[in-house]
């Protein structure tokens, strides 16, 4: 259950998502977003030190939604292949999640173009995930189901590549292609590249 304080901070989320999705993050104002949430500027600035870490915030909260179902469950007893293709077929999921937020994507990148501080924020979650997905590849090399000259720095950067590249273009072109499909298909691919020879 949550407290008034989270309550608060929730309501001016959802006010600052939808202003950053319809006017952008430079034409939206403090005042726009406390008048759309129903809150002071005193309570906004209890909550959000600054315009900047209240966009940090709602990037760090997309971004961790998008992790969780990424590698929610891949402890559950199964190879590093098998968990791999259980993470492709999360990307319904995924783009569920990210359905109507394409211009608040768009205005991260943008905002990451433009100031350091919100770069390194956007860019320490996509790291995350190679080093994640590293780990795995190190996994099933230990296992004997991932081949032993696979590298698992180049495999992480691919899968990660596949995963962002994917989630963009479905996100901005949801109905060009199955991207469930393209992505089983993209995932299936780089599997057989690094399962060929395993032991």
């Amino acid at each position: 259950m949550q407290t008034r304080g989270e309550e608060t901070q929730t309501m001016i989320k959802k006010a600052a998502i939808q202003a950053f999705c319809l006017s952008g993050y430079d034409a939206t104002s403090v005042a726009e977003i406390c008048s759309q949430a129903g809150v002071s500027k005193g309570a906004f600035y209890h909550h959000f030190h600054s315009k900047q870490a209240l966009f940090l915030a709602i990037m760090d909260d997309w971004l961790a939604d998008i992790e969780t179902m990424l590698f929610k469950g891949l402890d559950d007893g199964n190879t590093v292949p098998e968990q791999i293709r259980n993470m492709g077929n999360t990307i319904g999921v995924v783009f569920l999640a990210a359905k109507g937020q394409l211009p608040m994507y768009l205005e991260f990148l943008v905002q990451a173009s433009r100031e350091e501080s919100v770069w390194r924020a956007v860019i320490a979650p996509y790291r995350t995930f190679q080093h994640r997905f590293s780990e795995m590849i190190e996994k099933g090399k230990n296992e004997g189901t991932i081949a032993s000259h696979a590298d698992a720095e180049a495999v992480a950067q691919a899968l990660t590549s596949l995963a962002v590249g994917i989630m963009l273009q479905g996100v901005v072109d949801p109905k060009a292609a199955d991207w469930k499909k393209v992505t089983n298909t993209g995932v299936a691919m780089i599997l057989d590249g690094i399962t060929r020879g395993a032991s």
